[in-house]
């Protein structure tokens, strides 16, 4: 990653994660690996999920066959932590128990098993490195691109927007990655606080930029990306 521009997150939506919750017993194990990369003291930086074992049953339940990654809340007195996990599927297990890495829980939890609820991830996000940012580059708001390009092969995401480092938002009536004056009667880049209101803000062009050429401060920080489904991209 570039030691100028801090990493390019991607935060991927999944428009059929449902709302189904299921209630599970988490245990810290020894024998799945948690790497720097997937840390989450690291979280705007992590390259990777971490690693959750499941069993078929909750697999089938949360119907994760379609992108692989769970969420787990955890609730203590500090509030509720929610992490999302890439999962592996393991016939040994009970049907609601579920096994991570002992010390992401200990960092989580404190304690080598917990109580938690699990439900189909909908929203999370993973740094790229720069040479990925490079091949995002050009692509516009409403592109879609194979998601094996950032790590999730057999899944086609779409571009729906993003902003860099101060706040700034794409928008899709500007084109090309520069910055431009609009004035705006909504989102992206304002919110009206009464009907018909309009002001003019600063707002990002529709294509993603090369990050080669952008500041530290003002390079895009976030793309906003969504899953692609074949049979609602048919109906649409």
């Amino acid at each position: 990653m570039s030691e100028e521009r801090p990493p390019l997150r991607i935060v991927i939506s999944d428009p059929r994660a449902g709302n189904k919750i299921v209630k599970v017993k988490v245990k810290g194990v020894d024998d799945i690996e948690y790497t720097d990369d997937m840390r989450k003291t690291k979280e705007k930086e992590r390259t990777k999920l971490p690693i959750a074992r499941v069993s078929k049953e909750l697999y089938d339940k949360l119907k994760l066959n379609e992108v692989g990654t769970m969420t787990l809340r955890f609730r203590s007195e500090q509030g509720r932590k929610n992490i999302p996990f890439k999962v592996e599927v393991s016939n040994k297990l009970s049907e609601n128990e579920v096994e991570i890495n002992m010390e992401l829980l200990g960092e989580v939890i404190g304690n080598l098993e917990a109580e938690a609820e699990a439900f189909r991830t909908k929203t999370w996000q993973i740094a790229v490195p720069e040479d990925v940012a490079v091949r995002l580059a050009g692509l516009e708001i409403n592109d879609v691109f194979d998601g094996m390009l950032i790590g999730y092969e057999g899944l086609r995401l779409r571009i729906r927007g993003g902003s860099d480092a101060t706040g700034i938002p794409m928008h899709p009536g500007v084109p090309g990655a520069g910055k431009k004056k609009m004035l705006l009667s909504g989102p992206p880049g304002f919110h009206p606080n009464e009907k018909g209101e309009r002001k003019r803000k600063l707002v990002r062009g529709r294509a993603v930029p090369d990050p080669r050429g952008e500041r530290r401060k003002t390079a895009l920080a976030q793309l906003n990306v969504s899953i692609v489904y074949e049979s609602r991209e048919k109906k649409s």
